[in-house]
């Protein structure tokens, strides 16, 4: 194999001018061109890094060149061919002094925002291990004292970015040695690789000794194990090594071991009919029952982004060239499924509003033999002519239209959304602002489910109720999501036009977790304040649009040999 291709003159300082634009010019350029400088060869004696390889080069060894872009689309992610190649800055981005790096004075949010991040953080034997869920003392605290692994992801990204790496190693490290407990939930033991939801640092007043106490599910609202967590767990490792260019962490035995066991828990064979996960509803930031039981696309875009991660951060051995060749088969089935089933838009939806039904064959266009009365009345006035997305759930006779916003940005972070998908997700979004943004972004859930359905599907749940919580609440830290996947698609108006309408709630507001109704005008019912993922993501989202290049920390390439499905819709096209 190659060396990779890098500009090491840029590792630890910030870009060249030429590479750098402000968001006025930012807006009006094609995207492409912020990185467009060549990068110069890097000599180093480890093998080119899976951000450079293709699927089929992993099978068959030889390099494949990638054809040269021809659309508008395709022009706009170039961008993230080019930040794949550059490494991530090495030095602060400059939000926790008054002047960010272009010389220009920051928004006073994000100088009370870093305040009120390091308030959180928890330390073990004297080390930073993450952040404490919420600093809110005003309610019974339940579970939000401790260190969730989904909560930490914003807060780890917001201190890489800001230079800061090593309480992200810490944590990944704590949490590890967490995976590596004898999980039990009554008389049943849990997998071997599952990473814990959460853990707490307790106090001897005694003998003054700190340990860690892990929660795996077991004290869970449902009792249900967090399929997220490992997930997340390889995310952040692959994070930490593009952002510091450090690699010593992940080519760990240890760290190595980690994710061959999470994979082998996502990987082992079953009944399965499916490429995707069958998981429990509350599995992953959905936490309570809200009908995402079965095949959610939250879920299955984490499981995609994970293989994707762990293809840059396996070895090269044997054991690890075993999990590449499983790996790569799964992200072709998965992606495949995914783009085919899951993807809907106009066109799309007017085709299954037409299904035949009981169709019994392998020529069979319903294949999960949906019903077309199932389709919900508000998805035939929500569609846009212009714009898709990946719905909620595939499953037998079932398909879940509902919009989840963590499913579908980060599957244009992981690239499991193609680029026109990716386009036509953004449109989307800036065709149903009122819906989706509103005043407080962002919908986690849309629409909400009540009345009738809300009992059924729910089980009654009291904080679910309509428009509040997961039922169509307003999350503030999916902004970094959105930012990320506003800058991957050439489109960062739309991340600074919802940045700019947190930030006139958020410091008055004292950091919600959730906004409540329609609009997300009020502030959550049971809404915990100084809630750190509402800080840690605006932190985040406000540091990519500086600097974009922090996307590279985030997001994958497309790889141009997972071949799209038979075009379907005329919203999009390849």
């Amino acid at each position: 194999m190659s060396s990779i291709n890098v500009d090491v003159s840029l590792k630890g300082s910030l870009r060249n001018a030429d590479t750098l634009c402000d968001m006025a010019e930012l807006e009006e350029m094609d995207f492409s061109r912020i990185f467009d400088r060549p990068p110069r060869p890097l000599n180093m004696d480890r093998q080119r890094s899976c951000d450079e390889r293709s699927l089929s080069e992993l099978s068959t060894g030889l390099p494949i060149p990638s054809p040269r872009p021809s659309s508008r689309v395709e022009n706009n992610f170039r961008l993230i061919d080019h930040l794949n190649c550059l490494p991530s800055p090495g030095r602060r981005s400059g939000f926790n002094t008054p002047l960010s790096q272009f010389g220009v004075e920051t928004h006073p949010t994000v100088a009370e925002a870093w305040e009120a991040l390091r308030r959180s953080l928890v330390y073990f034997r004297g080390e930073p291990v993450g952040t404490i869920a919420a600093l809110d003392n005003s309610e019974e605290q339940v579970n939000y004292d401790q260190v969730f692994v989904r909560d930490f992801v914003p807060s780890a990204l917001a201190f890489l970015m800001n230079g800061e790496p090593e309480i992200v190693k810490n944590f990944i490290l704590k949490t590890l040695r967490l995976q590596s407990w004898e999980k039990k939930i009554d008389r049943f033991q849990l997998g071997e690789g599952v990473m814990p939801a959460s853990f707490k640092v307790l106090h001897d007043p005694v003998t003054h000794n700190e340990t860690l106490m892990a929660d795996f599910g077991e004290s869970a609202i449902g009792r249900v194990a967090p399929v997220d967590s490992g997930f997340w767990w390889i995310f952040l490792l692959r994070a930490y090594t593009k952002s510091t260019g450090d690699t010593s962490l992940a080519e760990k035995p240890e760290c190595q071991k980690g994710m061959r066991l999470i994979l082998s828990l996502c990987l082992s064979e079953g009944f399965d009919t499916f490429p995707t996960l069958l998981c429990a509803d509350g599995c992953c930031m959905v936490d309570r029952r809200m009908g995402v039981y079965g095949y959610p696309i939250e879920i299955q875009a984490l499981f995609f982004m994970a293989l994707r991660c762990a293809l840059l951060l396996l070895k090269q051995d044997e054991e690890g060239n075993e999990f590449v060749e499983r790996i790569t088969k799964r992200l072709h089935a998965l992606s495949f499924h995914m783009r085919s089933y899951y993807w809907i838009d106009l066109k799309q939806l007017n085709d299954i509003y037409r299904y035949k039904t009981e169709e019994y064959s392998h020529t069979a266009v319903n294949k999960f033999n949906v019903i077309p009365d199932s389709l919900p009345e508000w998805i035939f006035d929500f569609m846009p002519v212009r714009g898709g997305y990946f719905i909620g759930n595939v499953s037998p006779a079932r398909m879940d239209f509902r919009w989840f916003c963590l499913g579908n940005c980060i599957a244009i972070l992981s690239s499991l959304a193609t680029p026109e998908q990716s386009t036509a997700i953004m449109d989307l979004i800036e065709s149903r602002w009122e819906e989706l943004v509103g005043e407080m972004p962002l919908k986690v859930i849309y629409p909400a489910i009540e009345s009738h359905e809300w009992r059924i599907v729910t089980g009654c749940d009291p904080k679910n109720t309509r428009w509040s919580y997961h039922n169509g609440g307003s999350w503030p830290v999916l902004l970094w999501l959105l930012t990320a996947a506003c800058i991957k698609t050439g489109r960062p108006q739309i991340a600074r036009r919802a940045i700019e309408l947190a930030e006139t709630r958020l410091i008055k507001d004292n950091w919600p977790e959730y906004y409540d109704g329609k609009l997300g005008r009020f502030i959550g019912k049971q809404a915990r304040k100084s809630q750190t993922w509402s800080i840690a993501g605006y932190l985040v989202a406000k540091m990519m649009l500086e600097d974009p290049s922090h996307l590279g920390t985030v997001a994958l390439e497309e790889d141009k040999q997972m071949k799209p499905p038979i075009r379907r819709s005329n919203s999009w096209t390849f």
